[in-house]
Protein backbone atom coordinates (compact mmCIF):
# COMPACT_ATOMS: atom_id res chain seq x y z
CA UNK A 1 0.00 0.00 0.00
CA UNK A 2 2.80 2.23 0.79
CA UNK A 3 4.15 1.39 -2.38
CA UNK A 4 1.20 2.35 -3.92
CA UNK A 5 0.92 5.41 -2.76
CA UNK A 6 4.51 6.88 -3.11
CA UNK A 7 3.87 6.25 -6.85
CA UNK A 8 0.57 8.22 -6.88
CA UNK A 9 0.85 11.74 -7.55
CA UNK A 10 -1.36 14.55 -5.78
CA UNK A 11 -3.50 14.70 -8.90
CA UNK A 12 -3.85 10.93 -9.20
CA UNK A 13 -5.18 10.67 -5.09
CA UNK A 14 -7.38 13.57 -6.55
CA UNK A 15 -9.83 12.10 -9.55
CA UNK A 16 -9.32 8.63 -7.52
CA UNK A 17 -10.44 10.02 -4.54
CA UNK A 18 -13.78 11.86 -6.45
CA UNK A 19 -14.11 8.67 -9.01
CA UNK A 20 -14.58 6.43 -5.73
CA UNK A 21 -16.47 8.94 -3.80
CA UNK A 22 -18.68 10.18 -6.31
CA UNK A 23 -20.00 6.50 -7.24
CA UNK A 24 -19.83 5.62 -3.58
CA UNK A 25 -22.47 8.04 -3.25
CA UNK A 26 -24.58 8.20 -6.05
CA UNK A 27 -24.99 4.34 -5.48
CA UNK A 28 -25.94 4.65 -2.23
CA UNK A 29 -28.51 7.60 -3.13
CA UNK A 30 -29.96 5.07 -6.06
CA UNK A 31 -30.22 1.99 -3.53
CA UNK A 32 -32.27 3.90 -1.36
CA UNK A 33 -34.99 5.26 -3.76
CA UNK A 34 -35.05 1.57 -5.25
CA UNK A 35 -35.79 0.17 -1.94
CA UNK A 36 -38.51 2.77 -1.17
CA UNK A 37 -40.06 1.65 -4.39
CA UNK A 38 -39.52 -1.93 -3.96
CA UNK A 39 -41.09 -1.67 -0.30
CA UNK A 40 -44.08 0.28 -1.64
CA UNK A 41 -44.33 -2.25 -4.38
CA UNK A 42 -44.40 -5.36 -2.17
CA UNK A 43 -45.69 -3.69 1.40
CA UNK A 44 -48.87 -5.61 0.56
CA UNK A 45 -47.31 -8.76 -0.07
CA UNK A 46 -45.35 -8.58 3.29
CA UNK A 47 -48.69 -7.93 5.28
CA UNK A 48 -50.39 -10.48 3.68
CA UNK A 49 -48.35 -13.04 4.80
CA UNK A 50 -47.65 -11.49 8.41
CA UNK A 51 -44.15 -10.96 8.21
CA UNK A 52 -42.21 -9.25 10.75
CA UNK A 53 -39.86 -6.28 10.38
CA UNK A 54 -36.74 -8.47 10.92
CA UNK A 55 -38.00 -11.29 8.68
CA UNK A 56 -38.24 -8.19 5.29
CA UNK A 57 -34.96 -7.28 6.30
CA UNK A 58 -32.89 -10.21 6.93
CA UNK A 59 -34.58 -12.75 4.64
CA UNK A 60 -35.56 -10.05 1.46
CA UNK A 61 -33.64 -7.35 1.66
CA UNK A 62 -30.18 -8.92 2.84
CA UNK A 63 -29.94 -10.71 -0.64
CA UNK A 64 -32.03 -7.60 -2.62
CA UNK A 65 -29.75 -5.02 -1.71
CA UNK A 66 -26.72 -6.74 -3.13
CA UNK A 67 -28.40 -7.40 -6.18
CA UNK A 68 -29.58 -3.80 -7.26
CA UNK A 69 -25.70 -2.54 -6.20
CA UNK A 70 -24.46 -5.01 -8.75
CA UNK A 71 -27.03 -4.19 -11.17
CA UNK A 72 -26.64 -0.81 -11.00
CA UNK A 73 -22.99 -0.52 -10.60
CA UNK A 74 -22.52 -0.07 -14.55
CA UNK A 75 -25.14 3.00 -14.38
CA UNK A 76 -23.80 4.32 -11.68
CA UNK A 77 -19.83 3.92 -12.37
CA UNK A 78 -20.77 5.95 -15.93
CA UNK A 79 -22.88 8.87 -14.49
CA UNK A 80 -19.99 8.93 -11.57
CA UNK A 81 -17.13 9.44 -14.36
CA UNK A 82 -18.90 11.65 -16.54
CA UNK A 83 -20.60 13.64 -13.73
CA UNK A 84 -17.17 14.82 -11.81
CA UNK A 85 -15.17 14.42 -15.25
CA UNK A 86 -17.35 17.56 -16.67
CA UNK A 87 -17.39 19.42 -13.16
CA UNK A 88 -13.90 19.41 -13.71
CA UNK A 89 -13.75 20.14 -17.03
CA UNK A 90 -16.19 23.15 -16.93
CA UNK A 91 -14.00 24.27 -13.66
CA UNK A 92 -11.15 24.60 -15.85
CA UNK A 93 -9.35 21.93 -14.48
CA UNK A 94 -8.18 19.50 -16.99
CA UNK A 95 -6.64 21.88 -19.66
CA UNK A 96 -3.97 22.85 -16.86
CA UNK A 97 -2.99 19.53 -16.46
CA UNK A 98 -3.13 18.11 -20.03
CA UNK A 99 -0.91 22.00 -20.83
CA UNK A 100 1.63 21.46 -17.95
CA UNK A 101 2.56 18.01 -19.72
CA UNK A 102 0.42 15.12 -18.85
CA UNK A 103 -0.21 13.05 -21.87
CA UNK A 104 -3.99 12.43 -21.88
CA UNK A 105 -3.13 8.60 -21.46
CA UNK A 106 -1.25 9.45 -18.00
CA UNK A 107 -4.26 11.39 -17.12
CA UNK A 108 -6.50 8.01 -17.51
CA UNK A 109 -3.95 6.29 -15.54
CA UNK A 110 -5.82 7.21 -12.12
CA UNK A 111 -9.77 6.25 -13.76
CA UNK A 112 -7.98 2.82 -14.55
CA UNK A 113 -6.95 2.57 -11.03
CA UNK A 114 -10.38 3.49 -9.96
CA UNK A 115 -12.47 1.17 -12.39
CA UNK A 116 -9.89 -1.88 -11.48
CA UNK A 117 -10.94 -1.40 -7.96
CA UNK A 118 -14.64 -1.45 -8.97
CA UNK A 119 -14.26 -4.44 -11.45
CA UNK A 120 -12.33 -6.31 -8.48
CA UNK A 121 -15.43 -5.67 -6.21
CA UNK A 122 -17.65 -6.66 -8.77
CA UNK A 123 -15.47 -10.31 -9.47
CA UNK A 124 -15.61 -10.73 -6.60
CA UNK A 125 -19.70 -10.40 -5.31
CA UNK A 126 -20.22 -12.32 -8.51
CA UNK A 127 -17.98 -15.05 -7.62
CA UNK A 128 -18.30 -15.77 -3.70
CA UNK A 129 -21.40 -13.22 -2.34
CA UNK A 130 -23.69 -13.09 -5.21
CA UNK A 131 -24.50 -16.61 -5.12
CA UNK A 132 -25.70 -16.21 -1.23
CA UNK A 133 -27.92 -13.35 -1.41
CA UNK A 134 -29.54 -14.13 -4.87
CA UNK A 135 -30.66 -17.29 -2.68
CA UNK A 136 -32.26 -15.61 -0.14
CA UNK A 137 -34.02 -12.62 -2.21
CA UNK A 138 -35.38 -15.41 -4.99
CA UNK A 139 -36.36 -17.97 -2.37
CA UNK A 140 -37.91 -15.08 -0.50
CA UNK A 141 -39.85 -13.61 -3.32
CA UNK A 142 -40.68 -17.76 -4.96
CA UNK A 143 -42.17 -18.44 -1.34
CA UNK A 144 -44.46 -15.37 -0.51
CA UNK A 145 -44.29 -12.75 -3.67
CA UNK A 146 -45.08 -15.28 -6.20
CA UNK A 147 -47.62 -17.03 -5.09
CA UNK A 148 -49.65 -16.75 -7.97
CA UNK A 149 -47.00 -18.20 -10.35
CA UNK A 150 -47.55 -21.44 -11.45
CA UNK A 151 -44.80 -23.77 -9.48
CA UNK A 152 -45.18 -26.72 -11.44
CA UNK A 153 -42.80 -27.88 -14.72
CA UNK A 154 -44.45 -30.30 -16.60
CA UNK A 155 -43.24 -32.68 -19.20
CA UNK A 156 -40.14 -33.43 -17.84
CA UNK A 157 -37.79 -35.48 -20.06
CA UNK A 158 -34.13 -35.75 -19.10
CA UNK A 159 -31.20 -38.20 -19.46
CA UNK A 160 -29.71 -38.92 -16.44
CA UNK A 161 -26.42 -40.64 -17.86
CA UNK A 162 -25.75 -42.76 -21.70
CA UNK A 163 -27.91 -45.53 -20.71
CA UNK A 164 -30.60 -44.18 -18.81
CA UNK A 165 -33.52 -41.40 -19.35
CA UNK A 166 -36.63 -40.44 -17.36
CA UNK A 167 -40.00 -38.68 -17.65
CA UNK A 168 -42.21 -36.86 -15.38
CA UNK A 169 -45.51 -35.35 -16.28
CA UNK A 170 -45.34 -33.09 -13.76
CA UNK A 171 -43.10 -31.48 -11.14
CA UNK A 172 -44.28 -29.36 -7.93
CA UNK A 173 -41.53 -27.45 -6.67
CA UNK A 174 -43.15 -26.65 -3.49
CA UNK A 175 -44.23 -30.10 -2.08
CA UNK A 176 -41.55 -31.79 -4.35
CA UNK A 177 -43.73 -33.67 -5.66
CA UNK A 178 -43.51 -35.56 -9.13
CA UNK A 179 -46.53 -37.27 -11.03
CA UNK A 180 -46.23 -40.19 -13.57
CA UNK A 181 -42.92 -40.52 -13.56
CA UNK A 182 -40.93 -43.31 -16.34
CA UNK A 183 -37.74 -44.32 -16.36
CA UNK A 184 -36.13 -46.46 -19.15
CA UNK A 185 -32.77 -48.01 -18.47
CA UNK A 186 -31.38 -49.12 -22.11
CA UNK A 187 -28.22 -51.14 -23.09
CA UNK A 188 -27.27 -49.32 -26.57
CA UNK A 189 -30.41 -49.97 -28.49
CA UNK A 190 -31.68 -52.59 -26.09
CA UNK A 191 -33.72 -51.83 -23.24
CA UNK A 192 -33.06 -53.40 -19.86
CA UNK A 193 -35.25 -51.60 -17.48
CA UNK A 194 -38.19 -49.98 -17.06
CA UNK A 195 -39.98 -48.89 -13.62
CA UNK A 196 -43.04 -46.55 -14.12
CA UNK A 197 -44.60 -44.80 -10.82
CA UNK A 198 -47.39 -43.15 -9.67
CA UNK A 199 -45.75 -40.51 -7.69
CA UNK A 200 -41.75 -40.10 -7.21
CA UNK A 201 -41.23 -37.62 -4.01
CA UNK A 202 -37.61 -36.28 -2.57
CA UNK A 203 -36.86 -37.24 0.74
CA UNK A 204 -34.89 -34.42 2.16
CA UNK A 205 -33.70 -36.32 4.96
CA UNK A 206 -32.21 -39.36 3.17
CA UNK A 207 -31.31 -36.97 -0.12
CA UNK A 208 -33.16 -40.06 -2.26
CA UNK A 209 -36.37 -40.37 -3.99
CA UNK A 210 -39.22 -42.29 -2.86
CA UNK A 211 -41.66 -44.03 -5.69
CA UNK A 212 -45.18 -44.80 -5.04
CA UNK A 213 -47.74 -47.34 -6.85
CA UNK A 214 -44.84 -48.53 -8.83
CA UNK A 215 -43.75 -51.49 -11.37
CA UNK A 216 -40.27 -52.72 -12.73
CA UNK A 217 -40.07 -54.78 -15.79
CA UNK A 218 -36.23 -56.38 -16.02
CA UNK A 219 -35.94 -57.31 -19.38
CA UNK A 220 -32.95 -59.76 -20.56
CA UNK A 221 -33.02 -61.10 -24.14
CA UNK A 222 -36.83 -63.55 -24.18
CA UNK A 223 -36.86 -63.10 -20.34
CA UNK A 224 -38.73 -60.92 -18.72
CA UNK A 225 -39.60 -60.22 -14.71
CA UNK A 226 -42.20 -57.84 -13.44
CA UNK A 227 -42.59 -56.59 -9.82
CA UNK A 228 -45.99 -54.73 -8.89
CA UNK A 229 -45.20 -52.32 -5.88
CA UNK A 230 -48.51 -51.81 -5.15
CA UNK A 231 -49.56 -49.86 -2.71
CA UNK A 232 -45.77 -50.36 -1.45
CA UNK A 233 -43.55 -47.35 -1.40
CA UNK A 234 -39.49 -47.41 -2.88
CA UNK A 235 -36.55 -45.48 -1.86
CA UNK A 236 -33.86 -45.26 -4.92
CA UNK A 237 -31.32 -42.62 -5.58
CA UNK A 238 -31.28 -40.95 -8.75
CA UNK A 239 -29.07 -38.83 -10.00
CA UNK A 240 -30.93 -35.67 -10.18
CA UNK A 241 -32.11 -33.20 -7.81
CA UNK A 242 -35.42 -30.82 -7.35
CA UNK A 243 -33.43 -27.83 -8.49
CA UNK A 244 -33.38 -29.83 -11.82
CA UNK A 245 -37.17 -29.26 -11.86
CA UNK A 246 -37.31 -25.73 -11.14
CA UNK A 247 -40.12 -23.70 -12.64
CA UNK A 248 -38.65 -20.46 -11.72
CA UNK A 249 -36.21 -18.72 -14.21
CA UNK A 250 -33.89 -17.42 -10.88
CA UNK A 251 -32.67 -20.51 -9.81
CA UNK A 252 -29.01 -20.28 -11.56
CA UNK A 253 -28.40 -17.23 -9.75
CA UNK A 254 -28.80 -18.83 -6.64
CA UNK A 255 -25.91 -21.47 -7.38
CA UNK A 256 -22.26 -21.28 -6.55
CA UNK A 257 -19.58 -21.45 -8.74
CA UNK A 258 -19.28 -25.10 -8.42
CA UNK A 259 -22.80 -26.28 -8.20
CA UNK A 260 -22.81 -24.12 -11.75
CA UNK A 261 -20.15 -25.96 -13.29
CA UNK A 262 -21.78 -29.34 -11.66
CA UNK A 263 -24.58 -28.83 -13.31
CA UNK A 264 -23.15 -27.62 -16.64
CA UNK A 265 -21.20 -31.03 -16.87
CA UNK A 266 -24.30 -32.78 -15.97
CA UNK A 267 -25.91 -30.71 -18.53
CA UNK A 268 -23.62 -31.58 -20.94
CA UNK A 269 -25.03 -35.45 -20.61
CA UNK A 270 -28.69 -34.81 -20.41
CA UNK A 271 -29.34 -32.14 -22.92
CA UNK A 272 -32.86 -30.72 -21.36
CA UNK A 273 -32.22 -27.36 -22.58
CA UNK A 274 -30.89 -25.08 -20.20
CA UNK A 275 -27.12 -25.29 -21.30
CA UNK A 276 -27.01 -21.53 -22.50
CA UNK A 277 -28.88 -20.49 -19.71
CA UNK A 278 -26.05 -22.00 -17.60
CA UNK A 279 -23.61 -20.80 -19.58
CA UNK A 280 -24.49 -17.18 -19.97
CA UNK A 281 -25.06 -17.50 -16.11
CA UNK A 282 -21.34 -18.66 -15.65
CA UNK A 283 -20.14 -16.17 -18.10
CA UNK A 284 -21.77 -13.16 -17.00
CA UNK A 285 -20.02 -14.08 -13.44
CA UNK A 286 -16.60 -13.45 -15.20
CA UNK A 287 -17.19 -11.10 -17.84
CA UNK A 288 -19.28 -8.33 -16.94
CA UNK A 289 -17.26 -6.59 -14.46
CA UNK A 290 -14.96 -5.40 -17.40
CA UNK A 291 -17.66 -3.50 -18.40
CA UNK A 292 -15.93 -0.95 -15.40
CA UNK A 293 -13.43 -0.26 -17.97
CA UNK A 294 -14.80 0.25 -20.86
CA UNK A 295 -17.74 2.51 -19.55
CA UNK A 296 -14.59 4.53 -17.43
CA UNK A 297 -12.82 5.20 -20.64
CA UNK A 298 -16.08 6.12 -23.02
CA UNK A 299 -17.41 8.84 -19.74
CA UNK A 300 -13.76 10.19 -19.63
CA UNK A 301 -13.44 10.95 -23.35
CA UNK A 302 -17.03 12.04 -23.40
CA UNK A 303 -16.72 14.35 -20.96
CA UNK A 304 -13.32 15.89 -20.61
CA UNK A 305 -14.48 18.67 -23.12
CA UNK A 306 -15.57 22.33 -22.06
CA UNK A 307 -18.93 22.70 -23.41
CA UNK A 308 -21.27 25.36 -22.73
CA UNK A 309 -24.27 24.76 -20.22
CA UNK A 310 -21.91 22.97 -17.97
CA UNK A 311 -22.37 19.57 -17.04
CA UNK A 312 -25.98 19.00 -18.03
CA UNK A 313 -25.51 17.86 -21.48
CA UNK A 314 -22.63 15.13 -20.95
CA UNK A 315 -24.21 13.83 -17.92
CA UNK A 316 -27.52 13.39 -19.97
CA UNK A 317 -25.67 11.44 -22.66
CA UNK A 318 -23.91 8.88 -20.15
CA UNK A 319 -27.55 8.38 -18.48
CA UNK A 320 -28.91 7.69 -22.14
CA UNK A 321 -25.77 5.76 -23.13
CA UNK A 322 -25.79 4.22 -19.30
CA UNK A 323 -29.32 2.50 -20.15
CA UNK A 324 -28.43 1.75 -23.33
CA UNK A 325 -26.08 0.01 -22.31
CA UNK A 326 -27.92 -2.28 -19.46
CA UNK A 327 -30.99 -2.43 -21.94
CA UNK A 328 -28.24 -4.37 -24.83
CA UNK A 329 -27.13 -6.35 -21.98
CA UNK A 330 -31.18 -7.84 -21.36
CA UNK A 331 -31.79 -8.13 -25.27
CA UNK A 332 -28.32 -10.27 -25.45
CA UNK A 333 -29.44 -12.39 -22.53
CA UNK A 334 -32.88 -12.96 -24.30
CA UNK A 335 -31.35 -13.59 -27.92
CA UNK A 336 -28.29 -16.30 -26.05
CA UNK A 337 -31.58 -18.31 -24.50
CA UNK A 338 -33.93 -18.27 -26.97
CA UNK A 339 -32.63 -16.84 -30.09
CA UNK A 340 -29.10 -19.87 -30.14
CA UNK A 341 -26.75 -16.97 -29.96
CA UNK A 342 -23.67 -18.65 -28.04
CA UNK A 343 -23.82 -17.35 -24.72
CA UNK A 344 -19.73 -15.91 -24.42
CA UNK A 345 -20.59 -13.99 -28.00
CA UNK A 346 -23.97 -12.10 -26.03
CA UNK A 347 -21.99 -11.93 -22.91
CA UNK A 348 -19.37 -9.88 -24.59
CA UNK A 349 -21.43 -8.67 -27.15
CA UNK A 350 -22.17 -4.83 -24.88
CA UNK A 351 -18.79 -4.39 -23.91
CA UNK A 352 -17.41 -5.19 -27.21
CA UNK A 353 -19.61 -2.76 -28.75
CA UNK A 354 -19.01 0.23 -26.12
CA UNK A 355 -15.70 -0.89 -26.45
CA UNK A 356 -15.62 0.05 -29.77
CA UNK A 357 -17.36 3.22 -28.73
CA UNK A 358 -15.01 4.21 -26.71
CA UNK A 359 -12.34 4.01 -29.31
CA UNK A 360 -13.70 6.37 -31.66
CA UNK A 361 -14.50 9.01 -28.65
CA UNK A 362 -11.33 8.42 -27.49
CA UNK A 363 -9.75 9.38 -30.36
CA UNK A 364 -11.77 12.77 -30.45
CA UNK A 365 -10.81 13.67 -27.06
CA UNK A 366 -9.26 16.69 -26.26
CA UNK A 367 -5.35 16.08 -25.95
Amino acid sequence: MDFLTGRLKIIDRHIIGKYLGTFIYTLTIFVVIIVIFDLSEKLDDFLRNNLSFWQVVSLYYAGSIPFYVNMLSPLINFIAVIFFTAKMADQTEIVPILSGGVSFNRFLRPYFISAFIIFAANLAANLYILPYTNTLKNTFENTYVKQGNPSVKGQIHMKLDKNTYIYIDGFDNKTKIGTKFILDNFDGDVMRKKIVAESITWDSTKRSWRLSNYTIRNIDGLKETFINGGDKKKDTILDMRPDDFSAYDNIYENLSNRELSDKISKESVRGSGIMNDLLFEQYKRYLQPLSAFVLTLIGVALSSRKVRGGVGLPLGIGIFLSFGYIVLNQFAKMFSIKGGIPPLFAVLLPTILFGILGYVLLRKAPK
